[in-house]
């Protein structure tokens, strides 16, 4: 049996304007801080003493390198790797030095040359730390779930997409044709890096091909409602977010019932964020079939994090005879 093939995640800076990003190398720093403290201290009122001194020393510049960071994350992400990474570092030790000559007083005992080794250990530790916490979150297992979401998706799709064409095509041969269209700009996405942010312009014309299908099919049993007319569409999102989610309001709440299935899509931008609505009816499963799995929503939620860290949410819940989709992502332009 075939594998699956396997590509290697590139390595990349963390997007230092990400809160989790930002937390974590806080709480590093500070961790680091704390340990030295505990070293080098003899008691733990010592041990306070040495950390607030600490503190002091640290927490400036390491406050001022992540606005500087924050700010210059654009520019960082297009660098490479190892260029930013000393970017990074460069940063912190020219913020290092600055407060080591504001607060002299304090930090002459340990000298100039002390503090910027310190410092330049330090940003290399929590660059580290970064890039490993990446690379567990993007294994290549991820990418092979995400295959393996694919194929499931394609056969079940594929076989009722192509038994309505076979009926079009002696009564309206136009419309089979386009639809043979659709379905090949569907599957040329499907087949596609989905490792990749795409532009939400993108991802609503690759749904809206998806719905202009299942339209074909299901006629008057489907009713769609798109409100996309604030939707931010040179957001950046990861691909295959927005067909996996349709699909399923398709599967799970359009095709088990017996008349009118209404299903809405909502996009909309408030302030720096994205946020996405999804409702389609909820039936109660009655067999296994229609009780279906976790497994979009399980690999979009991975793979918003993946992307987003902290930042992105994505909830699910039951509202009367409705069943809700929520995701809500920060605002990347992606406008050239």
């Amino acid at each position: 049996m075939p594998s699956i093939r396997q590509n290697p995640y590139p390595d990349a800076l963390p997007d230092f304007r990400n809160l989790g990003v930002t937390a974590r190398a806080l709480i590093v720093v500070n961790l680091l801080a704390l340990a030295a403290a505990l070293v080098s201290a003899r008691g733990l009122a010592g041990m306070l003493d040495e950390f607030v001194l600490g503190a002091a020393l640290i927490e400036p510049p390491l406050v001022a390198s992540l606005v500087l960071l924050y700010a210059a994350a654009p520019w960082l992400l297009r660098m490479s790797y190892w260029k930013g990474c000393t970017v990074a570092i460069a940063v912190v030790l020219a913020l290092t030095a600055a407060t080591h000559a504001a607060l002299a007083e304090f930090a002459a005992a340990g000298g100039l040359a002390r503090a910027l080794v310190i410092a330049a250990a330090t940003a290399g530790a929590v660059l580290a730390y970064l890039r490993l916490h990446t690379k567990a979150h993007s294994p290549a297992l991820a990418e092979a779930r995400l295959q393996a979401l694919q194929a499931r998706i394609r056969p079940h799709f594929l076989f009722n997409s192509l038994n309505a064409v076979l009926g079009l095509i002696r009564s309206d041969p136009r419309r089979a044709e386009r639809t043979l269209e659709d379905l090949a700009d569907l599957f040329r996405a499907l087949m596609s890096d989905s490792r990749s942010l795409v532009r939400l312009a993108d991802e609503i014309a690759l749904v809206e091909r998806y719905a202009a299908i299942e339209q074909l099919r299901l006629g008057e049993r489907l009713r769609m409602s798109w409100d996309l007319d604030n939707a931010p569409v040179d957001a950046m999102l990861p691909a295959l977010v927005l067909q996996p989610l349709l699909e399923n309001a398709v599967y799970h709440g359009v095709e088990p019932g017996t008349g009118t299935g209404d299903v809405l899509l909502r996009i909309v931008r408030h302030g720096e964020r994205v946020q996405v609505l999804i409702e389609n009816p909820w039936h109660e499963a009655g067999n296994g079939h229609r009780a279906g799995n976790h497994m979009a929503l399980d690999n979009i939620r991975e793979r918003l994090m993946l992307f987003f860290d902290d930042e992105a949410r994505l909830e699910t819940r039951v509202e009367g005879a409705r069943y809700r989709v929520e995701i809500e992502i920060p605002y990347r332009s992606g406008a050239a």
